[in-house]
């Protein structure tokens, strides 16, 4: 689907990652956002070295001794690179051959009883 300029409704947008011509807006912007973050190693980007998070070290550890580790880095970059949440939780699921993250999360700045903001809570999942 190919979106045209005068249709993005939100501040926040980006275009769709892997559909040409989409874009993502609001919550969709966000969970987007999240997933780039989580999945790009730290380093890998030459114009900002910080940018990302370095979580897959953690992945091949027993579950036990990744689960604080992977928190506090995923928590870092979250926090860092994406002003626009708060964290409510995140929560690693480890499988056989993977880890799956769960990151709880809600519009900064938005009052529950405020008239029309948006206070839901949303959950990313990111699979390692």
């Amino acid at each position: 689907m190919t979106s045209v300029i005068g249709t993005i409704a939100s501040v926040n947008w980006q275009p769709r990652l892997g559909q040409p011509g989409d874009i993502v807006q609001d919550a969709a912007d966000i969970d987007q956002a999240i997933r780039i973050i989580l999945t790009t190693p730290k380093g890998s980007d030459p114009h900002r070295p910080e940018f990302g998070a370095d979580i897959l070290q953690y992945v091949d550890r027993p579950e036990i001794e990744a689960t604080p580790y992977l928190i506090a880095e995923i928590a870092d970059a979250i926090l860092l690179w994406e002003p626009r949440i708060e964290l409510i939780s995140i929560r690693p699921s480890f499988g056989l051959a993977q880890v799956t993250l769960a990151i709880t999360w809600r519009f900064r700045g938005v009052d529950s009883k405020s008239s029309g903001g948006d206070s839901q809570t949303r959950t990313t999942e990111v699979t390692l």
